[in-house]
């Protein structure tokens, strides 16, 4: 009797657990494969991690559906009723309508100043993902239109296209093109040393280190301009899951039987049969499986395919010269694809703000929800005691209305820093700013009411947040965690969406293993940097899973597929 086909799935992330749920649940196919998934941490769910801190629900990794119209995430959210709960979740009331915007120093910004960077901003980003063009512009965008143009203009190659252009390099000849145009404005009063353009900066910096956490890139002028456009957001808003995004990863695995998800099974090598492989018929029919796993206790497991859903952290790591992951090495189509490719580091902070803090339903006491605008690292003007990992947070807030538990994100370098750091360096870091920022009266003053820039203002009186102390903190660690090595991907300057495709392309190449007599589908690649328009996302990595599950059943010509 012929074995059945076996196929093992290396990770159990959204991408792993939905190939494994589809194979597993297409009608008949029970009878058709043997499956595995194996895991190399103790726990499912791979860069979705639902946890709890200071009583509330939270996320460690993945947090948002981004846009619920025609989300496969939020479809499952619905069937399994995630979206309801008794019990408090992060960012269960959205996002804040009426942030509080305050500039080093302790000075709460006037809307009319932020409004206006913001519109700019989002009418750049806009116009970078194709959003914004000369015929949807109305007649209150247009100016912006004509900024955006001007800005990617420079970016612009003889042949019309934007080879290497970041959009970093985009954003920034957007705001000078803004100043180009609004030269004679009055300057600033009542806001210390903050010029207006220095200010305007600030703000414009604070959408740029947002857009780093939406990203993942550390730096913006490493994130490619022209694929911008090809990335895809669903319609609809963007909500968290109530009962944790772990919900819907525990319910794409629970039809599977016991044994087929296997915890800590850490690999160490994969060898695979290429198409110039002679192969060697052995009389021991396993051997005829062509693909064989070494785990790092020792073990090994023979697969007719292997559906690798390892981030592209990992993939850069394990295909880095002397690595080995992979025996014989990936061919160079693929590790040129992966190296190209951005993969950058976003983790999350949270907080716990001590009950004895002066916090009542009075909506004076409550912290904000802060937006926080720095001078640069550089200027002499900075306050010196806030620490440099802190400079390029965007916010803190807490994660709903009222709860004593507050959050930030960070990215790039500043997110590595983070990890590194003792829960007490991040607390007395974190309250410094606090203090910097909320001790003041924070209103527009006279410029001599304190002393700004010898790190060590002096409050005009007190103020109630400057009671705000934190007790406990919890924070991710991406970076340094050796199954992840990072958060999500992005497009980097020099690589472009075709890169995410060939991401997605098995091994050995179709179309070469008929005439060579090698098997087919031996390695098949899934997981969110292997989605070209939906790459950094729980649903890109879904429908990567779908993808390759899909591949292997209309290769052993499933009806249905």
């Amino acid at each position: 009797m012929a074995k059945k086909p076996r196929i093992v799935i290396i990770g159990a992330g959204m991408a792993g657990l939905t190939a494994a749920n589809k194979l597993y649940t297409s009608i008949g196919s029970k009878d058709l494969f043997e499956l595995f998934v194996v895991e190399g941490g103790t726990r499912i769910g791979g860069r979705i991690n639902t946890s709890e801190f200071g009583g509330d629900r939270i996320e460690m990794g993945a947090t948002w559906i981004h846009g619920i119209g025609g989300s496969p995430v939020h479809q499952i959210a619905q069937e399994i009723h995630a979206l309801e709960s008794d019990k408090p979740w992060e960012c269960m009331d959205g996002f804040s309508d009426e942030p509080k915007t305050i500039a080093e120093g302790g000075f709460e910004l006037n809307a009319s100043i932020v409004d206006s960077i913001s519109t700019l901003f989002k009418n750049l980003m806009d116009f970078a993902q194709g959003k914004l063009t000369e015929d949807s512009a109305g007649s209150g965008d247009v100016c912006y239109y004509n900024f955006a143009a001007k800005a990617a203009s420079k970016g612009c190659t003889s042949n019309g296209g934007f080879d290497n252009q970041s959009v970093g390099a985009f954003l920034r000849q957007g705001l000078d093109a803004y100043w180009d145009s609004s030269k004679d404005r009055e300057g600033l009063r009542g806001y210390g040393k903050w010029s207006r353009n220095l200010l305007e900066e600030a703000i414009f910096a604070m959408y740029e280190n947002t857009q780093r956490i939406y990203t993942s890139a550390g730096d913006l002028l490493t994130l490619d301009f022209e694929a911008e456009s090809e990335y895809r957001m669903f319609p609809g808003e963007e909500i968290t899951i109530s009962k944790g995004y772990l919900s819907i990863i525990e319910y794409l695995a629970s039809v599977l039987p016991p044994g087929v998800i296997q915890l800590g099974r850490k690999v160490t090598r994969i060898e695979w049969q290429p198409e110039d492989h002679q192969s060697v018929k052995m009389e021991n029919g396993y051997d005829s499986r062509p693909v064989k796993i070494h785990f790092s206790d020792g073990s090994v497991m023979l697969a007719d395919h292997v559906i690798v859903t390892v981030s592209l952290g990992v993939l850069k790591a394990g295909t880095c010269q002397d690595s080995g992951m992979f025996n014989p090495p990936l061919p160079s189509f693929k590790t040129e694809a992966i190296s190209r490719l951005g993969y950058g580091v976003v983790n999350k902070l949270f907080l716990q703000m001590s009950p004895t803090a002066n916090r009542k339903a009075n909506d004076v006491d409550k912290f904000p929800f802060m937006q926080m605008v720095f001078l640069p690292s550089d200027s002499d003007l900075r306050l010196k005691k806030i620490p440099w990992w802190m400079r390029r947070t965007a916010s803190l807030s807490p994660i709903y209305n009222n709860s004593s538990v507050l959050l930030s994100w960070f990215a790039g370098k500043e997110a590595l820093e983070l990890e590194t750091l003792s829960d007490e360096e991040i607390i007395s870091g974190v309250s410094t700013t606090v203090s910097c920022l909320l001790s003041q009266p924070h209103k527009e003053v006279k410029s001599n009411s304190h002393e700004f820039c010898n790190g060590n203002v002096k409050s005009v009186e007190s103020s109630r947040e400057s009671e705000v102390r934190f007790v406990k903190v919890l924070k991710s660690k991406w970076g340094s965690d050796p199954l992840f090595l990072g958060s999500y991907s992005y497009v980097a300057v020099g690589s472009s969406g075709a890169d995410l495709d060939t991401m997605a392309e098995p091994l050995p190449k179709v179309g070469s293993c008929e005439s060579a007599g090698v098997h087919p589908l031996q390695i098949l690649f899934a997981g969110e940097a292997t989605h070209r328009t939906h790459y950094s996302t729980t649903h890109g990595a879904y429908f990567s899973g779908l993808r390759e599950a899909n591949r292997l059943l209309r290769h052993y010509h499933y009806v249905g597929v």
